[in-house]
């Protein structure tokens, strides 16, 4: 093509608004000053606005990546409703030249580091990030917060947050309390009982420098070490070939760590016991139904030890209907525990209180989580409200917030109103791309919820297609019937759609089609209940959980639908399902 009549086009069917933008671009490419002269002579008026084009990060990778507790492997945290990222780095990273590794991003999107600008480019997958000096990776300061910004027409600022794991631990004989580390001054003091000598002190565990770290002379190597005065050592990171030095000092004290003993429910709704211990002392942990007589002891391997002056015990298999109590004793003195009931693992807005309408008046987009709050369920809105509607939505009655799902044809197709736990990802053509599933661990026996059901005829049939899942063909015949609520544990290996992780890939195109497969080796647990009659008044229903082996889950998928085909696009129009309080019995 020629240049010059490439430009003379542009000029001619684009607004110049956008020409500023393509000039950017065009020098970029090195063009010469007589295009530049072309494009300066554009006299058109500025009144169309530049096109909305959202970007977002999909994935991102850092050298050294780690879990919280700086041991196993690790990704990334990504609150795209935040725009936020958050990733952990073990002591081998060099923070001040921290590599990233790779970025996927969306719509081809420049990605800003700092002020720094990295681009896409054509010749690598589309959306990720690749450097012309560095092809592989780019290095960043990464000691202190960075600003990631994703330009299109548009500018999206994200927050990347860093934090790297360090694991020191320092412990001598006698110690009292936990010893107080400070990195940035390189100062550790250490706290002894009174009857500690402190010219032969014991040290047990002197990690200053994590766990791939070294301290020369190694304290841990010696009979003991003379603390009356303050020692210096030399700490080198993993990270790095320089030392470092340190001065540790060590005190008595008249205070000692006396034992305790409390019991809270965590985030996944599991009993926890911890407390305080004196330092080296391995606390017996034990539990019981209130009603028994015998107590069951925690094996010592399930013990956590977070500091050497605290303890830990999670109880993740216990009966939501039954109140027990607990007791833990520390060289013969025993501490009596209160009396607690196990609350167990529960899904995140499952009474669908919380919503928020985007998009614009005439077809207004329903998305069932809050403004502020991370996505857990999701709908198939996104593809409806291409043509229509959403027919996924909220409702009130008698003071009561509830998932409102109608079966609709929406303009050219029919739809089933859906809620289900996982992600939309794409609509395509007027199919859907959904990710289903959320991360979950606990093994509850029955799931109960509230509904309302108003049942149809079909009126809406769609052509049968070839399942992948269950890799056969599915013949129009089939189409009747409508869907209830089924509900599914799995251990299925994260598959990737266009750079997002996804627990179990679904796909309603006829010619691709991929649902759920009930004969999958990866499914644990199933239960369904399909409903084909009125239920006109509010009615609990509890669905026991049928599990194929004793294998831990890694995701739950919870859906409801207003149709029993609507995956196919099949259902009678006026398919009416109210669904409440989704809850886990354990």
């Amino acid at each position: 093509m020629n240049v010059s009549s490439y430009i003379y086009n542009k000029v001619s069917s684009w607004h110049c608004s956008l020409l500023q933008r393509t000039l950017s671009l065009f020098l970029y490419s090195s063009l010469s000053a007589l295009l530049l002269f072309t494009l300066s002579g554009c006299a058109i008026p500025d009144d169309i606005p530049y096109p909305i084009v959202e970007a977002e990060i999909t994935d991102i990778e850092v050298e050294g990546m780690c879990d919280q507790s700086g041991t196993g492997e690790g990704e990334a945290v990504i609150d795209r409703a935040k725009r936020r990222m958050r990733v952990y780095v073990d002591d081998l990273v060099d923070l001040g030249h921290l590599k990233i590794k790779k970025v996927e991003v969306t719509n081809d999107a420049l990605v800003i580091v700092n002020d720094t600008v990295y681009q896409t480019s054509d010749i690598y997958p589309t959306g990720k990030l690749t450097v012309q000096h560095h092809r592989d990776s780019f290095i960043v300061d990464g000691r202190h917060p960075l600003s990631v910004t994703l330009r299109t027409w548009q500018d999206y600022e994200w927050d990347f947050e860093i934090i790297q794991i360090i694991n020191r631990e320092v412990e001598v004989e006698g110690q009292v309390g936990d010893a107080i580390v400070d990195p940035d001054s390189r100062v550790a003091i250490i706290y002894v009982n009174q009857s500690a000598d402190l010219s032969k002190i014991k040290v047990k565990k002197f990690s200053l420098g994590g766990q791939h770290g070294s301290v020369t002379p190694d304290p841990t190597k010696q009979p003991s070490v003379d603390f009356t005065t303050f020692q210096r050592y030399n700490v080198k990171y993993g990270w790095s070939d320089s030392t470092y030095p340190w001065t540790v000092y060590v005190y008595t004290t008249e205070e000692s760590v006396e034992p305790t003993a409390t019991i809270a429910a965590n985030a996944k709704g599991a009993s926890v016991i911890s407390g305080s211990r004196p330092n080296g002392v391995t606390p017996t942990v034990e539990y019981k139904a209130t009603a028994d007589a015998a107590w069951t002891a925690v094996a010592p391997s399930d013990v956590r030890y977070p500091t050497s002056t605290s303890y830990e015990v999670v109880l993740d298999r216990l009966h939501t209907d039954v109140e027990y109590t607990y007791r833990v004793t520390f060289n013969g003195k025993t501490i009596e525990g209160s009396s607690f009931y196990f609350e167990g693992e529960q899904l995140p807005n499952s009474s669908f209180d919380d919503w928020q309408i985007t998009g614009d008046e005439k077809k207004p987009l329903y998305l069932p989580w809050g403004a502020n709050d991370e996505p857990y369920w999701d709908t198939g809105n996104h593809g409806a409200t291409t043509v229509g509607a959403s027919n996924s939505t909220y409702a009130e009655e008698d003071g009561r917030r509830y998932a409102d799902l109608k079966s609709k044809y929406i303009v050219i197709k029919f739809a089933a109103g859906n809620i289900f736990t996982g992600s939309y990802l794409a609509t395509d053509g007027t199919n859907g791309v959904l990710s289903f599933g959320r991360p979950f661990t606990s093994r509850p026996v029955s799931m109960q919820f509230d509904y309302q059901y108003e049942t149809s005829l079909i009126t809406r049939t769609a052509n049968g297609g070839w399942d992948n899942a269950y890799g056969k063909y599915i013949s129009r015949a089939l189409f009747d019937g409508l869907k209830g609520k089924p509900d599914a544990l799995g251990d299925w290996e994260p598959t990737s759609y266009k750079g997002t992780p996804v627990p179990y890939l679904i796909r309603t195109r006829p010619n691709e089609l991929h649902l759920m497969d009930m004969n999958d080796p990866h499914l644990i647990g199933f239960a369904m209940m399909t409903c084909g009659r009125n239920v006109t008044q509010w009615t609990t229903e509890n669905l026991t959980i049928d599990y194929r082996n004793e294998r831990t889950p890694k995701y739950i998928i919870v859906v409801a639908s207003s149709s029993k085909y609507g995956d196919y696009f099949t259902g009678g129009e006026a398919s009416h399902l109210k669904v409440d309080d989704f809850k886990l019995i354990y």
